[in-house]
């Protein structure tokens, strides 16, 4: 397994310059914490740390900036698209990136969201879709799969009375411009027939998923990926428990795959 593990994947050991080294604020079993390790490993790698600024929107990533070591502008609740595309027009070299969640941006930020995107940009946005509102109380998000306990659906959410979970990256893939639009599930996922051992896949593949994602915005183009997620928290799960529900549940109400690709870069070494 070791030698199967080594010949396909490259070890790393040790913390990139695009990480502060801060202890993170997430919640015990978040993928939020792992997503920003991916981000800040995708910048190493691409040597674009001095040349990155993140926008920090409202949500549980607020204060990524605190983690990944780069230049950071605050947007308000979900007007990071916005920003971000004030800052790329005044400085085309730089590379511009957010981390949104699921009620920030396909809620309050969905008009934002939406016209980025039908303007072609070449930003990147990294949408964290957990199915609920995390930071601010387990609300019902557009994201939340029917039948969904949440603070506003006690009884699980009714798609007859509010409509069907919305699904931002087939929203997106239908526009013209976009040129990168990828999903993948990032919790780790339980083997079948096995109590105890869990397939790291999404995590292994999310990191050529988030490299690609600022390799398209360093070709022009506009860049979504959208990362399903766990809240244990907010679902009142363990976090085991979580991420079969992500597993059974999530990933099948937002199956992963590629919905635009303009450039091949899923094609590409």
């Amino acid at each position: 397994m070791q030698q199967l593990l080594s010949a396909n994947y490259e070890t790393k050991l040790g913390r990139p310059p695009t990480l502060t080294g801060k202890p993170t604020h997430y919640c015990a079993g978040c993928e939020h914490g792992t997503l920003t390790r991916l981000i800040a490993n995708a910048l190493n790698d691409l040597e674009l740390r001095e040349k990155t600024v993140m926008v920090d929107s409202v949500g549980c990533s607020v204060f990524a900036h605190e983690y990944i070591n780069v230049d950071a502008v605050s947007a308000p609740h979900g007007r990071a698209p916005a920003v971000m595309t004030g800052i790329k027009r005044v400085r085309p070299d730089l590379v511009v990136f957010s981390v949104q969640g699921d009620g920030d941006a396909v809620s309050i930020g969905l008009l934002e969201l939406i016209n980025a995107a039908n303007r072609g940009e070449p930003i990147t946005i990294f949408l964290v879709n957990n199915g609920i509102y995390g930071m601010t109380g387990g609300q019902m998000a557009p994201t939340t799969p029917e039948g969904m306990v949440t603070t506003t659906t006690p009884y699980g959410r009714d798609t007859k009375l509010t409509g069907p979970p919305m699904d931002a990256s087939k929203i997106l893939a239908g526009l013209e411009r976009p040129a990168y639009v990828r999903r993948f599930v990032l919790p780790i996922t339980p083997l079948p027939r096995s109590a105890d051992m869990y397939s790291a896949r999404g995590p292994l593949e999310g990191a050529k998923i988030v490299e690609n994602a600022f390799k398209v915005q360093l070709m022009g183009g506009f860049s979504f990926v959208e990362v399903v997620s766990t809240c244990n928290i907010n679902w009142k799960m363990s976090i085991l428990e979580s991420k079969k529900y992500a597993a059974d549940v999530m990933a099948k109400v937002f199956p992963p795959g590629i919905f635009k690709d303009k450039f091949g870069v899923e094609m590409k070494k």
